[in-house]
């Protein structure tokens, strides 16, 4: 076990204080790993239910009694997923694929899936449309005719009608400026309306709802140390958004009371909770990096980071003084490439990743005052950039209470799925 490492000279109390916490993190889960007595293939893929369990509670709190579709793209553990909709404010899961919620819906992790993003999965509609369970549980996302098409190419019966909800841009508008996620190409109200008319008009299919999900709010850190300028500017990007999406939003919900009422209408993302659930046109919240809180979600001003996944990589090399290399490490995040979507050292405190090397997917070198500490066969812990990727990397997560694992569960790709 390493020796504690602290920051050097000019290091602040705050600076003393994380590295503290790293260190006695550390110490955690070397305990645990240490106790425990079944397998440990590494990446070691550990989540910190103490943190897990705090940040769902945080989360219903930002929520102010809105509930909140969990986000199963950020967790993709079902074990996980179940906790979390066991918990008081939750309720249904936003999924990232049809084939995926078909599966949870037959799994039985929960009776009420709204499929984030449109779907061309023929085998998948298929598979929908025999199903009147399933159809009634599960709402599909389309933003175009074409998806419908899609869904009518594989039924020969109208007979099991399909559950649609109308994926609406949510991103801002300054002139012909866009920022935002690229995502539908509906942003008027009419467009809006035009579309739900056809669904309304085509045999087959129950429109119930709406979603608007404000990427550029949700997903933006406004409040990063060592870029305070930019931060304002987010947080300016951030306030004309929410102001001229609430605006929107009341827009669209007008038009669209012409066709009756809706069952839902979704919106935000964990770094966007309150904005989102202030809005009375807004009937759930969506929220799923804010129970792991990865890397990306470090500096928001609207909740403090409780991290809650780790992965575990072991020391095999010492090719010299203050320098490490451990086994694999590559586990790099989606998005724009940059040095934000790389894996973080974090415990022990006092290593980082070499610039020329970075992670690399059979070893990956650290360096700093902590390297020297560490002997060969010793953890090194890493945070990823964004919370569900890393569990396309593990068959199993391990489930850390205290400072013992307290059981061991299955990610997607350990039930042989990859969605």
């Amino acid at each position: 076990m390493p020796a504690e490492v602290t920051p050097g000279a000019g290091a602040t109390d705050g600076d003393v204080y994380r590295a503290a916490a790293r260190n006695r993190l550390w110490s955690r889960l070397d305990a645990a790993v240490t106790a425990y007595d079944g397998p440990l293939a590494t990446p070691l893929v550990v989540v910190d239910l103490d943190a897990f369990d705090a940040n769902a509670d945080d989360l219903a709190r930002r929520a102010a009694g809105v509930p909140i579709r969990v986000a199963s793209k950020s967790v993709r553990v079902p074990a996980l997923l179940e906790r979390v909709l066991a918990r008081p404010g939750f309720r249904g899961v936003l999924a990232f694929t049809l084939a995926e919620a078909l599966w949870l819906e037959d799994r039985g992790v929960t009776d009420d899936l709204l499929v984030a993003y449109p779907s061309v999965d023929r085998d998948a509609f298929a598979r929908l449309v025999a199903s009147p369970r399933a159809a009634g549980r599960i709402t599909v996302m389309v933003d175009s005719l074409e998806h419908l098409a899609v869904i009518d190419s594989v039924r020969s019966s109208h007979a099991v009608p399909v559950r649609v909800a109308i994926d609406v841009d949510a991103g801002l508008r300054v002139g012909p400026a866009h920022v935002g996620p690229k995502r539908s190409p509906l942003h008027r109200p009419d467009q809006v309306l035009d579309l739900a008319r056809a669904v309304q008009a085509r045999d087959g299919f129950h429109l119930v709802g709406v979603m608007t999900y404000e990427g550029q709010v949700a997903g933006l850190p406004d409040a990063v140390p060592t870029r305070r300028a930019r931060s304002l500017v987010v947080r300016g990007l951030k306030s004309a958004s929410t102001s001229q999406l609430a605006g929107r939003r009341r827009a669209i919900a007008e038009a669209l009371a012409e066709l009756g009422g809706l069952e839902l209408w979704n919106a935000g993302g964990s770094g966007s909770i309150e904005a989102s659930a202030e809005d009375p046109v807004v009937t759930e919240v969506s929220a799923g990096s804010g129970l792991m809180v990865p890397t990306l979600f470090d500096h928001y001003r609207s909740f403090s980071p409780r991290p809650a996944a780790f992965y575990g990589l072991p020391v095999t090399r010492r090719p010299g003084h203050g320098m490490v290399t451990v086994h694999g490490g590559g586990l790099v995040a989606s998005g724009p490439a940059g040095a934000d979507r790389l894996p973080l050292p974090w415990a022990p405190a006092g290593l980082h990743l070499l610039p020329l090397e970075g992670a690399g997917e059979v070893q990956t070198p650290l360096a700093g005052a902590g390297a020297d500490h560490l002997a060969i066969g010793d953890l090194v812990w890493f945070r990823h950039a964004k919370s569900g990727e890393l569990f396309e990397h593990t068959t199993s997560a391990h489930l850390l209470s205290g400072d013992r694992i307290v059981d061991r569960v299955t990610t997607y790709r350990g039930h042989g799925l990859a969605f």
